[in-house]
């Protein structure tokens, strides 16, 4: 399927669709089982027209495996490791103060039953329509970003409809987003604030990630919104 929203904010690349899928897509991009490989990094090849697929034994690295919702981490190393470091003698990520800190964190992270064995990233348009994406993801801009935001607050009198959430690339991006479809008022996200996962991204684009039942209800109302007034249309000019 085609989105009228990427039209509008003038997305060069293509929104993502994540599915859950029985079945192993035809020439996929994978990771080696048990090779390391950053999920992002598949996340953005799809985005550039490539289709990409994951099982629990190919999700590039432990994050990778718990962002995917396949397993959750063990604890006993990565609280560790997300702080002060030691536990089997690697340096810490210092991205909490403490172990304590980070196992909280750990534990605070969304566990999420997949419907099939395998997960796949691919380009939306690639979608078929047998095929019921679990999530969409937009790597954008700042001004395509402001878009996103003040579109995903169209339709609700409440202001906090988007959100950001600490953790790595592809927790924020993916699993964080199949948790928010479970949610009465399921919210977007913004993602890939996560300084590890930055270095497989362009250095200009962060993540816009929502159920996809939430984006077919924004996709509906592209054409009654400010998407389509002066305000935006002329912001819109520059955006290349």
């Amino acid at each position: 399927m085609n989105s009228k929203i990427a039209t509008a904010i003038k997305l060069k690349n293509s929104p993502v669709a994540i599915l859950a899928s029985d079945q192993l897509p035809e020439k996929a991009l994978r990771f080696q089982k048990d090779k390391w490989g950053c999920v992002i990094s598949m996340l953005s090849a799809a985005a550039k027209g490539r289709t990409a697929a994951f099982d629990q034994d190919t999700a590039g690295c432990l994050g990778g495996a718990t962002g995917l919702a396949f397993h959750r981490y063990e604890l006993g190393f990565i609280e560790y490791f997300l702080s002060t470091g030691g536990a089997g003698g690697r340096e810490g990520e210092f991205y909490k103060r403490t172990p304590e800190y980070a196992r909280e964190f750990i534990n605070s992270l969304p566990h999420i039953d997949l419907p099939a064995p395998y997960i796949v990233f691919k380009p939306l348009e690639t979608v078929g329509s047998d095929e019921t994406p679990l999530a969409i993801v937009f790597l954008v801009n700042a001004d395509q970003l402001s878009g996103l935001v003040t579109l995903a607050n169209y339709d609700r009198p409440t202001k906090d409809n988007v959100t950001v959430f600490f953790g790595a690339g592809c927790h924020s991006t993916i699993l964080e987003t199949l948790a928010q479809a479970q949610a009465p008022q399921p919210k977007a996200l913004i993602g890939l604030t996560d300084p590890s996962a930055r270095k497989v991204i362009d250095k200009d684009l962060l993540s816009f990630s929502l159920p996809f039942a939430r984006f077919l209800e924004l996709e509906s109302m592209v054409e009654e919104s400010f998407l389509t007034k002066e305000t935006w249309t002329n912001l819109a000019k520059r955006i290349e």
